[in-house]
């Protein structure tokens, strides 16, 4: 197979004529913030997971994170557990809100949060738990659930990998008190830069559409309608999302669960041409098991350093010198000097989130991308891995 003569990425929006042309009628509508089509994507979110929902729309994830963090009344002297193999929003919403962020170790294989861990980090100071759903294939939710209920713990799910994803308890972002979900360019869906916190809980999102606007009670649309009075009554942020991110994601959204299936497909092609090399060379990620539905968000393999010659950043640049951009999820929050700083973290309290953190690397999955895409890529790690096994 002859080198690629434009480089793959390894993620990119699906957009279609529908997004464009949606909005172009935003931009003559003369109406740019947030106004009918942030409140149609709200209806539409809502929809998708099931209707029982309340969807609050924000223009990021991390502000979705944020405005769960303090909607469920979490501050100074609190606890909560989370993972630190994640991005920093995760963590740094918590400590944003002025509670502290926890972290517990992973599993090695779904780099997911270990229950039994979660459940051994539990103090008389901790009063939530932050699971994120990694690359789209949720938590041991069951668990986690139980432990929440018998400890009193609410439970914030950063599913900014997982719409779309569902195990036996439900859909991904519906599994606790709030969800929270992120539509950067790179994920299932996007809206440009976009987010949602998702709740059942009405008076957390009547919160949120306080704190989302300035803490002003009337937003600009129903300034406009009515009357141009308006009152402050809370610290808010300026976290609305506009019109022209929603135009975008109503038409992502009604394609979400067929894009989801063609990064599945791809993740399947995946799997059957790199099998050889699977628990030898590196490490892919499991299918989702029996009864659940994996989002594919990301395809992150683990190289098995001990078997190879070179390291991640030589494997990466390889792939680079054949067109193939890789992406990087993540270097562990626990080895970053903040956290380090702040939280006291060292790499030894968290093994397996110090092991995935030197060997992870995310292969190109997008809902744009063709069989012969993965093709290439697989038999391009094919053959840098086996020209630098041990």
């Amino acid at each position: 197979m002859s080198m690629r003569r434009d480089v793959l990425p390894f993620s990119a929006p699906c957009l279609g004529d529908e997004e464009i042309a949606e909005v172009n009628a935003v931009l003559r509508s003369g109406w740019l913030t947030t106004g009918p089509r942030v409140e149609q994507f709200e209806a539409a979110l809502a929809e998708y997971l099931g209707g029982e929902v309340q969807v609050v729309a924000v223009n990021s994830g991390t502000a979705a994170l944020h405005l769960a963090v303090l909607g469920a009344g979490l501050g100074d002297g609190d606890e909560v557990i989370t993972t630190p193999l994640t991005w920093p929003a995760t963590a740094n919403m918590i400590m944003l809100a002025g509670a502290r962020p926890v972290f517990v170790d992973i599993d090695r294989q779904t780099l997911n949060l270990l229950p039994d861990q979660v459940e051994r980090a539990i103090t008389r100071h901790t009063k939530a738990v932050l699971p994120v759903h990694f690359a789209g294939l949720c938590c041991e939710m069951a668990a986690l659930g139980e432990t929440a209920r018998r400890r009193r713990l609410c439970i914030i799910e950063d599913a900014a990998h997982a719409l779309g994803a569902a195990c036996p308890q439900g859909q991904a972002g519906c599994l606790g008190l709030a969800g929270c979900f992120s539509f950067h360019p790179t994920k299932p869906i996007t809206t440009g830069e976009g987010g949602a916190l998702v709740t059942a809980d009405r008076q957390l999102a009547d919160k949120a559409r306080l704190l989302r606007f300035h803490g002003v009670t009337r937003g600009a649309r129903a300034r406009m309608s009515g009357t141009m009075e308006y009152e402050v009554t809370a610290l808010g942020f300026k976290y609305n999302m506009l019109d022209l991110q929603a135009a975008i994601g109503l038409h992502q959204l009604a394609r979400a669960d067929q894009m989801r299936r063609q990064r599945e497909q791809l993740a399947t092609l995946y799997r059957r041409l790199l099998g050889e090399l699977d628990g030898d060379l590196l490490d892919l990620p499991s299918p989702a098991p029996a009864g659940w539905r994996h989002a594919w968000h990301l395809y992150v393999v683990k190289l098995r350093l001990e078997r190879l010659k070179l390291d991640r950043a030589a494997f990466r640049a390889a792939l680079r010198e054949r067109n193939i951009a890789t992406g990087l999820h993540y270097l562990g929050l626990h080895l970053q000097p903040l956290y380090r700083r702040e939280l006291g973290c060292r790499a030894e309290d968290f093994p397996n989130a110090t092991w995935a953190s030197e060997r992870v690397v995310s292969l190109p999955l997008f809902a744009g991308m063709t069989d012969e895409d993965a093709a290439y890529v697989a038999q391009t790690v094919r053959e840098v891995l086996s020209e630098n096994a041990r």
